[in-house]
């Protein structure tokens, strides 16, 4: 096999690790995905796009036959049920809605789709029978119908976030109740009130706990231990935290994951973009004024474990800048894309330097303005993989410029005042041609003149 040198940042470790296989065949991903009971903001968005990215380099390094990516749909959780009570909707209207509302916006940003979409309802019985290992193991103990894990029972508990007491107990997601044997302990399975959904158990009518549900589609889809566990860094306490206890408590303590890796916050100024802030931008009233490849882009555009602050300013630069790597493809449409240049590869190994990457690509875009000929052709085509290895210049360069339906002028009216300049120009009245290109400036079109004729794209 070819030597690949992928490093990434472990969590768990606190520092870059090279990724080294467990097994060449099968390289096994799982992504904690979205909670289906509301419209996703842009924050969400953001693991979503990140492990896409790491999707794909692995894909290019083993074959995409050889990996296996779980991404979860969580369809159970007190903010559905909250959600149901408030609308009078039914919870599998809503989370049936929701998910496929996800799927179409993850669709328009090109986020390829997991190899795998457990549903966590579709696991209850593989739940029950966790929880059942978890308390003959020694590990949860049932108490007020309820069964917790006991986290002092736990020896590693708290290493890999290190958190501390406090945190444990913010963490808990449930308040104090004295029915704990320790304030962090956390729920693994818990009642259902008569007006919430529920299975039958050995503890009676209930449902699981949140953290419980990842650890349980992982074991059954993926394995004991993964190669890759990712996630926001807001999930490394307590769920991730939490999901490392229960699983080492049913597998003889074997590690939950090899490498763990996660992604920083999105930030509107200097807070963290969260629905229980108030400070949300929508990705549907983004998609109604920007195309999916510019807010993937903007996404891109800082190395994934920093903070990246959300701001129209960012969007307009995404789009500005994938607006000139459009006029290189522009020039050759129907040349197949081959192999991305190396140091792009590079970038992309060094933990996902999404930055670098695109420095890459506009270096790339630099050199071909100067080549000639075949030259010419095969950088485009190298050009070309480098920006779809990113999940970018998927589109049609016309379709591209042409951007999103405006509500002043259609695709036809633009076009048609671009004839009526061009006669005019013919005609020497420069002063209408003028006119006309101020008029399609009202209304945020571009036109440009070159050597081989006309163009226009909307800003």
């Amino acid at each position: 096999m070819k030597k690949i040198n992928l490093v990434l940042y472990d969590s768990a470790t606190r520092k870059k690790r090279a990724f080294i296989l467990a097994d060449e065949n099968r390289i096994t991903m799982y992504v904690c995905g979205p909670t289906v009971y509301s419209y996703a903001h842009i924050g969400n968005f953001r693991p979503a796009v990140v492990f896409d990215i790491l999707f794909r380099v692995l894909r290019h390094h083993y074959g995409a036959e050889s990996v296996v990516y779980a991404r979860n749909i969580t369809d159970i959780d007190d903010k559905i049920i909250r959600a149901s009570q408030e609308t009078g909707e039914p919870i599998e209207s809503i989370t049936a809605k929701f998910s496929a509302i996800y799927h179409e916006e993850s669709a328009e940003l090109n986020v390829l789709p997991p190899t795998i979409e457990p549903i966590a309802t579709n696991y209850i019985g593989e739940m029950v029978s966790m929880v059942e290992r978890l308390t003959a193991n020694g590990f949860a103990y049932v108490a007020d119908g309820h069964v917790l894990f006991a986290t002092k029972r736990f020896d590693a508990y708290g290493s890999f976030s290190g958190a501390d007491h406090d945190e444990m107990l913010a963490g808990a997601r449930v308040e104090v109740a004295s029915y704990k044997q320790n304030p962090a302990d956390f729920v693994l399975w818990k009642p259902s009130k008569p007006n919430e959904p529920g299975w039958e158990s050995p503890w009676g009518r209930g449902r699981p706990g949140w953290h419980l549900e990842c650890s349980t589609m992982i074991g059954k889809e993926l394995g004991m231990t993964i190669d890759i566990h990712g996630g926001g860094q807001d999930l490394r306490f307590p769920h991730h935290e939490n999901e490392i206890a229960q699983s080492a408590g049913v597998h003889g303590g074997a590690p939950l994951a090899r490498y763990w890796v996660h992604n920083g916050f999105l930030q509107m100024g200097a807070d963290k973009m969260s629905k229980s802030l108030g400070n949300i931008v929508l990705v549907r009233d983004l998609l109604k004024r920007w195309q999916g490849e510019v807010l993937r882009f903007a996404l891109l555009s800082a190395q994934y474990r920093k903070p990246l602050e959300w701001s129209n300013d960012l969007l307009a630069q995404a789009k500005q800048q994938l607006d000139r790597f459009y006029r290189v493809v522009e020039e050759a449409p129907e040349v197949v894309p081959s192999a991305p240049p190396q140091n792009f590869i590079d970038a992309l190994d060094d933990n996902l330097n999404t930055p670098v990457a695109i420095a890459a690509l506009h270096s790339l875009r630099d050199r071909i303005t100067d080549m000639k000929g075949d030259n010419r052709m095969e950088a485009i085509a190298s050009f070309k993989a480098a920006g779809q290895m990113l999940g970018l210049l998927t589109t049609n360069p016309r379709q591209w410029f042409e951007g999103k339906p405006s509500k002043d002028l259609s695709v036809a009216e633009i076009e048609e005042l671009i004839r009526q300049r061009a006669i005019a120009r013919e005609k020497r009245d420069f002063a209408g041609a003028d006119r006309i290109r101020d008029q399609l400036s009202t209304h945020h079109v571009v036109v440009e003149d070159g050597p081989t004729g006309t163009t226009w794209r909307r800003k």
